[in-house]
C-alpha cells in the first residue's frame, strides 16, 4: 500500500492554495487509473452486480467520514465514480489524493 493511503487529511478550511500542476503531476504517478479532468480528481470503480457496488459506496463513505472529506458519488448498477476536489479552496489539495489512495487500497480488499 502507497504511505499516502497511510496519511490523515488535514482540516481544510480555505485560505491556501490548490496544488500547482507539478505537485498533481508528481501525486498522479502514486494513483492507479486515477485522472485529473479540470479541477476534479475522478475514477471509475467497476462491479459484478449492484450489492457489491452499494457495499463500495457504503464502505467509501465510511472512509470519508473517518477523514472528513467526501467525494461526489455518482452511483449505477455495477458502476460507481468517485470525484474529489478540494471544494474550499476550489481544486485538490494533498487530501484528494490521500483519499484516492485510501478508495485504491479499499478496491483491492
Amino acid at each position: 500500500m502507497d504511505a499516502l493511503a497511510q496519511k490523515k487529511c488535514k482540516p481544510c478550511e480555505g485560505g491556501v492554495s490548490p496544488l500547482t500542476a507539478d505537485e498533481i503531476a508528481l501525486l498522479m504517478k502514486r494513483l492507479n487509473g486515477w485522472s485529473y479532468t479540470g479541477s476534479v480528481l475522478t475514477k471509475t470503480f467497476e462491479f459484478r452486480n449492484y450489492h457489491e457496488t452499494m457495499a463500495f459506496v457504503n464502505a467509501t463513505a465510511w472512509i470519508s467520514h473517518r477523514e472528513d472529506h467526501h467525494p461526489d458519488l455518482s452511483v449505477g448498477y455495477n458502476k460507481c465514480r468517485v470525484d474529489y476536489i478540494t471544494h474550499a479552496i476550489g481544486g485538490l489539495s494533498e487530501n484528494d489524493f490521500i483519499c484516492a489512495a485510501k478508495i485504491d487500497a479499499l478496491f483491492g480488499l
